[in-house]
């Protein structure tokens, strides 16, 4: 398939503005949020929905990065293109979220949304702290390099992780691209495998609307409306934090790589929105991947970079690490000093990476970070548990949009993306867009 084999958005017939899933997404959170006020006690009924999507999708997330990948790979051609892009994609990604977590250290200080709780932490020991506590373990470059490599390539898959299934699938991807044009045939099966995930993933997509609504559901019965007014500072301070970011931080490097970040925002508004619903960046990886390949990127670039900052590119998530262990040191009334909140730094710029493999886990990663620099009490996460999820709808958006950027902007650098087509795509009015096609 050629970059630029798709017609013009012009020539697209207009859809009726109910059949467009952002609407439909949309609707359902703020059906989710009436439902989760009016019958909090349901809560717990409600989020079996949100985890099953979630579940659907991340069933179907590894075996999509090893196929995109391998293909990907297979498909540039030559071993140096596919070194050059991960090179420039790594050192992109290095950049992005040191600003990320300098920034959330500014406006902690700054805000000082803790300062004044004196929160003694020992009351804090309840059974899930205790349980986060025993996910915690410390993470340094050592373990990192280790988590790199799976024990098996079958343990891989099974658990899911992003990093060991990354590193196996570029292995293979390398193989398979030394054999030439004896892996031919397998290149051509791995793509056909692929076009069968992704059309599963479309299935998948018409529970999408389903799983945003019993995500907010739960999170509004379980925690309630006064959830937004607990610790309300943290939140305040967090979503300007995010604010500040995006503006700040993506909307220059979009705009210097000619990239209309308000179009590209309304292009990939549906899986924004299911983001935030699910707090799962995973849940939206396939549609993601499909949508920067309709945009014009070439497919071999899109299958490199978008797994690749998926497992180091976490700018939201960064926000959150840096910004919160401050926080919580302030709650619990530790004055940390410049060094130690540099050290604190330098600890996160290894844990932010070593847990990027594992879905969900940035407050695990969070402890693991606070147990390693042993000066904040990691029984202070207590303090966050009942707001992470609104936490967490913010900043995993962040991340959606900072690997759309990232590829994007990669893409830009290795001329390996269709401007007129993307120009076209981006302008396409909202009711004209058609579905995706995630096999194409």
């Amino acid at each position: 398939m050629t970059v630029g084999s798709v017609s013009p958005a012009t020539a697209r017939p207009r859809r009726p503005w109910y059949k467009d899933l952002s609407i439909q997404i949309l609707v359902a959170m703020l059906l989710g949020c009436v439902a989760g006020y009016l019958w909090p006690e349901n809560a717990d009924s409600f989020r079996p929905l949100g985890d099953l999507f979630i579940r659907l999708v991340r069933m179907i997330v590894a075996p999509i990065i090893f196929c995109t990948v391998v293909h990907g790979i297979a498909s540039v051609g030559e071993a140096k293109r596919v070194g050059r892009v991960a090179i420039k994609a790594l050192i992109y990604f290095e950049i992005v979220t040191t600003i990320a977590l300098v920034l959330g250290l500014v406006l902690v200080n700054v805000w000082a949304p803790g300062v004044g709780m004196n929160v003694d932490p020992t009351t804090l020991e309840d059974s899930e702290v205790v349980g986060v506590e025993r996910s915690t373990r410390p993470v340094g470059y050592g373990e990192f390099l280790l988590s790199l490599v799976p024990t098996s390539a079958v343990g891989a898959f099974a658990e899911g992780d992003v990093l060991p299934v990354l590193f196996f699938s570029l292995m293979f991807g390398f193989a398979l691209l030394a054999l030439g044009d004896k892996g031919k045939p397998m290149v051509d099966a791995i793509h056909s495998v692929s076009q069968v995930l992704f059309k599963m993933i479309a299935f998948a997509m018409y529970v999408a609307p389903i799983g945003a609504f019993g995500a907010i559901a739960f999170t509004v019965g379980r925690f309630g409306p006064q959830s937004l007014l607990a610790l309300g500072n943290l939140v305040l301070m967090f979503y300007v934090l995010c604010a500040l970011f995006v503006l700040g931080v993506l909307w220059p490097i979009a705009w210097a790589f000619g990239i209309n970040m308000l179009r590209l925002v309304r292009y990939i508004g549906a899986e924004l929105m299911i983001v935030v619903g699910t707090s799962s960046s995973e849940s939206v990886f396939p549609r993601l991947h499909a949508k920067l390949r309709q945009l014009g990127v070439d497919p071999p670039v899109v299958a490199l970079v978008l797994p690749t900052g998926y497992a180091f590119n976490h700018d939201g998530t960064c926000l959150y690490f840096s910004s919160v262990a401050v926080f919580l040191a302030q709650a619990v009334g530790l004055d940390l000093t410049i060094g130690q909140q540099l050290g604190l730094l330098a600890i996160l710029l290894a844990t932010s990476k070593g847990g990027a493999g594992v879905a969900g886990s940035a407050i695990v990663v969070l402890a693991s970070t606070l147990a390693a620099t042993n000066t904040i009490p990691v029984a202070a996460v207590g303090l966050i548990l009942g707001v992470h999820r609104l936490l967490s709808s913010a900043f995993v958006p962040v991340n959606v949009l900072g690997n759309a950027i990232a590829t994007l902007a990669i893409a830009r650098m290795e001329g390996a993306l269709d401007v007129p087509r993307f120009e076209a795509e981006l302008r396409r009015q909202v009711g004209t867009e058609v579905p995706v096609d995630l096999a194409s």
